[in-house]
């Protein structure tokens, strides 16, 4: 018999309530759901996509077993900054690839997230949020991003809410516009990389993000059924 969900946290949001649930005992082997309004926002079970959109990111920049993509440069000390935290997984996918010497931000605009990464969804990740190398900022990524020195990070990870969505106009959207795109590329260094979650294709974006001086590559995440879609873009 499947066990039930239980909710163990909540918090009320613009978009509905906004809550964690478990399946099973407390522990790394128990099922996690995020849930916001009524709407699945993600799985522990389901979470390849967000470990691929890592592991492309700092492959194309020279880490990982599948390093030496082009443009890649092996740096002794990468600057990445990942947003959104979510359960902790594109994070804990990205450690499992950096030296010891890198430094990750955390841009989570829900510091109750935070809250629920360093508590009942720790086991899940190996406690992500307390490796040494790790810092969390509570804010809004565009701001972060607008607000970095020029060529500060190696490689901007947005595993964002649905990502680019063609159902709606982008061009002036604060992530993936023509003005975001172009600020993310002032805050990377040269041949940094900055990779994008999709939930689905987005040409419109694909065309915005070649235009704004990177190198695109476009790739497909899951086995059967619906895949996500990861866009790398590596800084000229």
């Amino acid at each position: 018999m499947t066990r039930p969900w239980q909710t163990i946290a909540s918090v009320p949001t613009p978009e509905g309530e906004l809550e964690l649930r478990r399946r099973g005992d407390e522990g790394p082997a128990a099922d996690y759901l995020i849930v916001v309004g009524g709407r699945v926002l993600m799985t522990s079970s389901a979470r390849r996509s967000e470990e691929d959109l890592a592991v492309r990111a700092l492959e194309a920049l020279g880490e990982g077993s599948g390093a030496g993509a082009a443009g890649a440069v092996k740096r002794k000390a990468p600057q990445v900054l990942v947003s959104g935290l979510g359960m902790g997984f594109t994070l804990r996918a990205a450690l499992d690839l950096l030296p010891a010497a890198a430094r990750v931000t955390i841009a989570e605009l829900n510091a109750d997230v935070v809250t629920w990464c360093r508590g009942p969804l720790a086991a899940a990740t190996n406690g992500a949020l307390a490796d040494p190398r790790v810092s969390v900022v509570v804010e809004d990524v565009a701001r972060v991003i607008a607000n970095a020195p020029a060529g500060a990070f190696d490689a901007i990870v947005l595993d964002l809410y649905e990502g680019p969505n063609v159902s709606r106009p982008q061009a002036d959207d604060p992530f993936y516009g023509t003005a975001a795109l172009a600020r993310s590329r002032m805050a990377l260094a040269r041949g940094g990389v900055l990779a994008v979650w999709s939930e689905d294709p987005d040409p419109s974006f694909e065309r915005r993000f070649a235009g704004a001086g990177f190198a695109v590559s476009t790739h497909r995440s899951g086995r059967g059924g619906r895949t996500h879609v990861i866009y790398l873009g590596v800084r000229s």
